[in-house]
């Protein structure tokens, strides 16, 4: 079914039309890792990034997208209709991006235990998958939208690993691939010689004390010395704190990145040369991004060009929001 035949059909069977479209704002890093191991420099340092004229001749970046909105309650049990997708962009000598995979998938995300048998069943024959919550995840309607979009980043994460394996078969030798997140949560890419990820929510705390202010108030055009961080996901990284712009005057993360890459000797030897690579790729501005000092134009250009691909889920199917008049 389309998505509007299986809302349709949802609201045949008994539940609640709604038209509640979340914020957008992604997830970030909020847990504390204080068992880094430092793996460059007895004691964490900062090591100004000398400007370099080596740049890949072919690079791709990586990035994912989602959107979603509540489109029916049955009873008080939400149903949700998400879209999420993954690219990789690829650019040549030419310096112009082209996709050369892509992944974009519709899901229905609920409390699946929950609902009545005449909705389950309109849901079950949509055609669409449906990611079911797990029950000790309800709670208030606050609470069951975060669950809600846990899921849905769940769904995000997992195309994205599937469009990153498929480069990883793919790429060219001389081609490096930037990832938008968490590079050990794709085993693929976390063992791939020529794969890093910019993190740029990099909320999570790997240092305490001294360290940790170092970390924070890094220079603009700085970086740190490499840690291995505490395991994440299925591949051991080594890891470095960047700061694109300056911050003073702005706020501590303004304009800081966490980059992640396989946990290897050459990484030490390469972080430099990357960190000023990856210093080139702030122009153009990503601006009026609201994360346009952490956002590097080829992951925006990703990001853009799949959301403007995304099917128009979040326009509510009636604008008008008053009571209808009686006569």
């Amino acid at each position: 079914m389309t998505g509007r035949s299986w809302i349709d059909a949802v609201l045949a069977a008994g539940a609640t039309a709604a038209s509640f479209v979340p914020d957008g704002g992604g997830s970030a890093e909020t847990k504390r890792f204080l068992d880094t191991e430092l793996v460059e420099d007895k004691a964490l340092a900062v090591h100004p990034v000398a400007a370099s004229a080596w740049r890949p001749p072919v690079a791709a970046f990586l990035d994912g997208f989602q959107q979603w909105r509540v489109v029916a309650y049955d009873r008080i049990v939400p149903v949700v209709r998400g879209w999420v997708a993954a690219a990789v962009r690829r650019r040549g000598p030419d310096r112009r991006p082209r996709t050369i995979h892509e992944i974009g998938r519709e899901v229905i995300i609920t409390f699946a235990d929950r609902l009545s048998p005449a909705v389950r069943a309109a849901l079950d024959s949509a055609g669409v998958p449906i990611r079911s919550i797990a029950d000790e995840r309800w709670g208030a309607p606050a609470a069951v939208l975060g669950a809600a979009r846990v899921a849905l980043e769940t769904e995000r994460v997992r195309i994205e690993r599937e469009a990153g394996a498929r480069w990883a078969e793919q790429a060219p030798a001389d081609e490096w691939l930037v990832v938008d997140g968490v590079l050990s949560e794709h085993a693929a890419l976390a063992a791939h010689p020529r794969a890093l990820s910019v993190v740029k929510s990099p909320g999570a705390q790997y240092f305490d004390g001294a360290d940790l202010e170092r970390a924070l108030t890094l220079a603009a055009g700085h970086r740190t010395s490499l840690f291995r961080p505490a395991a994440r996901g299925s591949g051991s990284v080594y890891s470095w704190y960047l700061r694109l712009w300056p911050w003073e005057g702005q706020d501590l993360l303004y304009g800081l990145v966490r980059i992640e890459a396989p946990a290897r000797a050459e990484t030490i030897a390469q972080a430099s040369a990357l960190s000023a690579w990856l210093l080139t790729e702030r122009a153009p501005l990503t601006a009026p991004d609201a994360h346009w000092d952490r956002l590097l134009y080829p992951l925006h250009d990703v990001e853009t060009y799949l959301r403007a691909r995304a099917p128009a889920i979040l326009t509510p199917d009636s604008v008008g929001q008053l009571p209808a008049r009686r006569a």
